[in-house]
């Protein structure tokens, strides 16, 4: 992930392997990660069974929060893609009863129909 992106606040694919520190444990049996995005610090991962937020705290971001969403919480999701002058692609998720969404920003290399494609394959 180029750092000024990073910055900015755009998401970049994570390798599974980058994962494995953060993670150990945390998955159950026969859960596999499908994608896994970054933004700074924190990340989102996409599995067979839901999905979690990793917020990494604190100035060293050696505390660091999972938050489990199941994708039967999902109760929809949009994507923006990048335009000419816009070069950052959009994902908003909502979650159960909230009224705003969960919100991510793509860099126009990641390609976000692939998350698309993760949401509707499982919530739907």
């Amino acid at each position: 992930m180029g750092l000024l992106s990073g910055l900015l606040g755009n998401a970049s694919e994570v390798d599974s392997d980058d994962l494995d520190k953060v993670l150990g444990d945390c998955l159950i049996d026969g859960e596999e990660i499908q994608k896994a995005y970054k933004v700074i610090r924190d990340m989102f991962v996409f599995t067979n069974k839901r999905l979690i937020l990793i917020d990494k705290q604190g100035v060293t971001g050696s505390k660091v929060e999972l938050l489990s969403i199941p994708y039967s919480k999902i109760t929809k999701f949009s994507k923006e893609s990048a335009g000419h002058f816009d070069l950052d692609a959009e994902l908003k998720i909502w979650i159960g009863s909230e009224l705003e969404p969960l919100t991510k920003e793509f860099k126009a290399g990641d390609n976000i129909n692939d998350v698309y494609k993760i949401l509707s394959q499982f919530v739907l």
